[in-house]
């Protein structure tokens, strides 16, 4: 099992001093992004929209903003630290040790979890001056946290893989993920949608994500926080898998 792992931690420490180098671009800067949202959304809609009973809408958009920065810095850690290596040809580096396919998997992914609660982390110590929040279930934030920088981490790895140039990256984050993000319930109750858009959320696993991150604030969510660990799970199983696959067979590293 050592020998599978072998190598593991040193490109995890890699890829953190990667992201952390310049963190005013990769940490600081998705702060201040959030920060934006909040001050523009809250101010245009605080006395407009009530979620929860007894929840102001600019407390209810906290939460959804740090997941939401959780989420988008998770996936772009791994995807862009694996299209940099590919496009400058410092990838042979990597192809050219013994590492296992398990060893790349932990060592992008765990980087991309830390950099993902290193940003969630610093959107939520600005917003909470704003609008104090209460931990009524911590144990979701954690748990939701966790699951979902890691299914993006994985889901940035197989964007990182498949494209071989910066477009084709812009591609599948500005047609897949943040769509995704977009609607999963960060700045709205999915209640508030016509019916048809509410059965598309309910589609999106990013949606059970927030959900179930801000049932650890107040106690109170749209769907089961247990449905929501159930689909969460699930998906972040099934990237992975599919990921730990492509990078078995050397998808698109070797040719």
């Amino acid at each position: 099992m050592s020998v599978v792992f072998a190598g593991a931690g040193t490109l995890f420490r890699k890829e953190i001093l990667r992201f952390w180098s310049v963190a005013f671009q990769t940490v600081a800067a998705p702060v201040l992004t959030a920060v934006m949202y909040m001050l523009i959304f809250g101010h245009v809609l605080e006395e407009h929209v009530q979620v929860f009973p007894g929840v102001s809408y600019t407390s209810f958009l906290v939460p959804g903003l740090v997941m939401m920065s959780v989420l988008q810095n998770a996936f772009a850690n791994s995807s862009s630290s694996l299209i940099q290596s590919k496009i400058t040809g410092n990838l042979v580096f990597l192809l050219v040790t013994p590492l296992s396919h398990w060893a790349w998997f932990l060592a992008y992914v765990g980087a991309s979890v830390v950099r993902g609660l290193a940003v969630g982390c610093g959107v939520f110590a600005v917003t909470v001056w704003f609008a104090p929040l209460h931990l009524a279930e911590p144990w979701w934030i954690v748990v939701f946290a966790a699951l979902g920088a890691g299914m993006l981490g994985a889901l940035g790895l197989i964007a990182g893989l498949w494209a071989e140039k910066f477009d084709q990256m812009a591609a599948f984050q500005n047609f897949i993920i943040m769509p995704m993000t977009f609607l999963s319930g960060v700045f709205y109750s999915v209640h508030s949608l016509p019916g048809v858009w509410q059965t598309v959320s309910h589609l999106n696993p990013f949606f059970y994500m927030i959900d179930g991150f801000r049932r650890g604030f107040f106690g109170a969510s749209d769907v089961s926080p247990w449905l929501s660990l159930g689909i969460v799970g699930g998906s972040f199983l099934a990237v992975s898998a599919v990921c730990l696959q492509l990078l078995r067979t050397g998808y698109k590293l070797r040719s």
